[in-house]
């Protein structure tokens, strides 16, 4: 993460932090101190690991991200103020510039379709 690598031993780590469940937690607990733009793209994330079109290699790779943003063990703290989410959000957006050719509009409407039925339609207005 320190140059912008991710090793297999962090992909082994947070890969094991990855569950669905885990996700919808921390997303739907955390949404004020996330962030709308951040919570959008680990929506993008998730649905690209869901796609069955997106190669195996791809939707895989996804997986250690979202568990890096799940597990409350990383670089920064998710609790520490203003900065908690800074090293999450730099990861999932390592994740996103690796995914970006099968981040489609079919991919992106999803996202914003979650984010309205868990937050309600105001959120989509606040995306960058």
């Amino acid at each position: 993460m320190h140059d912008q690598k991710i090793s297999q031993a962090e992909v082994e780590k947070y890969g094991k932090s990855y569950s669905e469940e885990g996700l919808w937690e921390k997303i739907t607990g955390n949404v004020k101190s996330v962030g709308a733009n951040l919570l959008y793209e680990v929506l993008q994330l998730f649905y690209v690991a869901k796609n069955p079109n997106v190669p195996i290699k791809i939707r895989a790779a996804m997986v250690a991200p979202l568990g890096y943003f799940i597990s409350p063990v990383d670089l920064i703290p998710d609790l520490t103020p203003v900065v908690g989410y800074t090293d999450d959000a730099a990861v999932i957006a390592m994740a996103i510039a690796f995914a970006h050719a099968y981040i489609d509009d079919e991919t992106r409407q999803k996202a914003k379709d979650q984010l309205c039925r868990l937050f309600g339609k105001d959120i989509v207005s606040k995306l960058g």
